[in-house]
């Protein structure tokens, strides 16, 4: 959403002594691709103008849930939030990973994908493809607090997402759901052909309640540290307004929040395109925002590697869903992409159907009902199962 007002901000020294790199972290970060990146804008683009209980905007909600589920996240980890408007049900979409030793205290990160005048690639696309990015690095990674990935619906119209689902679901929790820290994520894709270096760090200045602004301050301080240590942005202290963290402010609940410092004047029109941002900024935005994420969750401090999971260990962890399926198959493999790995579907006589190289999401809509055998082969291992087509 956002923006006609005048920024007074300050750019604030990259010399911070209070937090210090952690190198599980960086490598962590260090897994982001800008071909990720860009695929996730190209395909948030394709959706057009994703208004508020339209079609095009439930169609980006069934996408997002796909994606998630093809990261390899269960449908018991993923909930939806509806509520109406103009008539029309329309759904927040929730990713929930529980943490390990403060499993009922949420750090939630969010990002709205409702647009409006136009596809909306930076807003908010770009917010969009930093919540996919972190969720799929984070899957297998344990972290100390739980974490809720949301995407919200109804920002344009006036953070009608966010505040039905503080008051649907935060409020009405018995008891009232323990929240760490609301991190929102809006506007993150600098405009095309400019310098984008610098990214907003966003805190509480509000004074209703004005008892959380400290806690905010303090938080917001430590994003800044994250976007230094993990990223080479430049943090610049800026202060929260008109976006999804402001029904968690007036809750009471702590804030923080990403923006552009370069800002574009294309939102809400036609105009709001891949074109015209900086795909490059998103990507660094998202290191920016995956080193935060996993400080302020705390994450697992040991980075499993290569040479940590040998083949027959990615075997045993292999989930191939949903089985039976009607056009398509998800294949996880602890969320690494480490290895060279193939797969291949074949009839019972032997005879190959299909085979993929290093694509864990599979089609097979083009295959009659049946039953198949399903071989993964990870080097010179190889895992073989029963494979259901049910249309």
């Amino acid at each position: 959403m956002k923006k006609l007002f005048l920024f007074l901000t300050i750019t604030v020294s990259t010399a911070f002594s209070a937090q210090t790199l952690i190198q599980a972290y960086q490598k962590r970060a260090n897994q982001i691709t800008q071909t990720n990146i860009d695929t996730y804008l190209a395909e948030f683009a394709s959706y057009g103008i994703k208004s508020t209980g339209s079609t095009n905007n439930n169609n980006a909600f069934n996408w997002l849930k796909n994606k998630y589920l093809a990261f390899g996240y269960s449908e018991s980890q993923i909930s939806e939030n509806a509520f109406s408007y103009n008539g029309n049900t329309t759904k927040n979409l929730i990713l929930t990973k529980t943490g390990t030793t403060y499993p009922n205290t949420y750090v939630i990160v969010c990002a709205h994908y409702d647009t409006i005048g136009g596809p909306g690639v930076n807003d908010n696309g770009s917010g969009t493809a930093v919540l996919l990015e972190m969720a799929r690095i984070l899957k297998d990674v344990p972290t100390e607090y739980s974490i809720k990935f949301i995407n919200f619906t109804g920002e344009e119209q006036g953070l009608r997402g966010s505040q039905n689902y503080v008051s649907t679901v935060v409020n009405a929790t018995n008891p009232k759901m323990n929240i760490k820290l609301v991190f929102n994520i809006d506007q993150v894709g600098g405009v095309a052909g400019k310098v984008n270096n610098k990214i907003n760090c966003e805190r509480d200045t509000n004074n209703s309640p004005s008892t959380n602004n400290e806690a905010s301050a303090a938080v917001t301080q430590e994003l800044m540290n994250c976007v230094s240590l993990y990223s080479t942005l430049q943090p610049n202290l800026s202060y929260a307004y008109a976006s999804d963290y402001m029904p968690f402010q007036a809750n009471n609940e702590v804030i923080t929040g990403f923006y552009e410092y370069t800002e574009s004047t294309k939102p809400h029109t036609s105009g709001d395109t891949l074109a015209n941002m900086d795909p490059t900024f998103v990507f660094n935005v998202a290191k920016a925002a995956l080193g935060a994420v996993q400080h302020f969750s705390v994450a697992d401090l040991t980075f499993l590697s290569a040479a940590d999971c040998p083949p027959e260990k990615m075997l045993s962890s292999l989930k191939i869903f949903p089985n039976p399926t009607s056009t398509t198959l998800f294949i996880d493999l602890l969320n690494l992409n480490l290895r060279d790995f193939s797969f291949t579907i074949s009839d019972f006589n032997g005879k190959t159907l299909l085979k993929k190289q290093n694509e864990k999401v599979i089609d097979v809509s083009q295959l009659p009902n049946g039953v198949y055998l399903g071989t993964l082969q990870v080097e010179d291992q190889y895992k073989t199962q029963k494979i259901v087509v049910q249309k």
